[in-house]
């Protein structure tokens, strides 16, 4: 399409507990399409912290690479994060799962302490130098927080999780399932996800709606 808006969609695995939340992540891609607009997958190539089985919960004694892994979702037509070029693109979105916490960041383990993916803060940074829509969902607003600093986003309603954010200058604006949160300053956009109790339904309408408002700011 002629008018087609370009998306950078970045993945942390495959997996709500050591990677990238699927819902959200395949939830994302659709809602790019629907729009008519189009989207290059991309994730860091670096270990995964842990491996976990979903099934039960448990650490498994595996190591996994987070763009190997990353592939599944995007049925391998996916690109090191390090190749990604903000001059590409005119938007880049973070969908949620503890591999935000765990590979793009250090997060799950240091709060606002954590340091960040060199690759993920250069693609972040880059976008909000060039004044393009940065959207995060669900616990990635987290690390666009620990990027950037005084920036306005929504995690849901985790006490904990807000008071580490507002340490890094941040300010947490309570939202529901599928509203979206706007710092049209920063050009941050967020929405919580399963961050609240959501269904696969809200995860979608909430996909649609940040795509839908960052869209309206390309």
């Amino acid at each position: 399409m002629a008018n087609s808006k370009k998306f950078a969609v970045v993945l942390s695995g495959c997996g709500v507990l050591d990677g990238s939340e699927i819902h959200e992540a395949v939830m994302t891609l659709y809602a790019i399409t629907l729009s008519g607009s189009s989207y290059e997958i991309f994730a860091p190539d670096v270990n995964q912290h842990h491996v976990v089985n979903h099934l039960n919960g448990s650490e498994v004694d595996q190591t996994r690479n987070v763009l190997v892994e990353s592939a599944r979702i995007a049925r391998g037509k996916i690109k090191p994060l390090g190749d990604f070029s903000s001059d590409v693109f005119d938007a880049i979105i973070f969908p949620g799962g503890f591999g935000v916490a765990k590979n793009l960041s250090s997060w799950a383990f240091d709060g606002a302490g954590c340091s960040v993916n060199a690759d993920v803060a250069n693609a972040v940074r880059s976008m909000h130098r060039l004044h393009k829509p940065i959207g995060a969902l669900c616990i990635a607003p987290v690390v666009i927080a620990r990027i950037l600093g005084g920036v306005t986003v929504t995690i849901g309603k985790d006490a904990a999780t807000v008071k580490e954010i507002e340490t890094l200058g941040a300010r947490h604006q309570m939202a529901l399932q599928t509203q979206v949160v706007v710092d049209e300053k920063n050009m941050i956009f967020s929405t919580p996800c399963y961050m609240l109790d959501a269904t696969i339904v809200d995860i979608a309408e909430g996909a649609k709606a940040i795509v839908s408002e960052m869209l309206k700011w390309i």
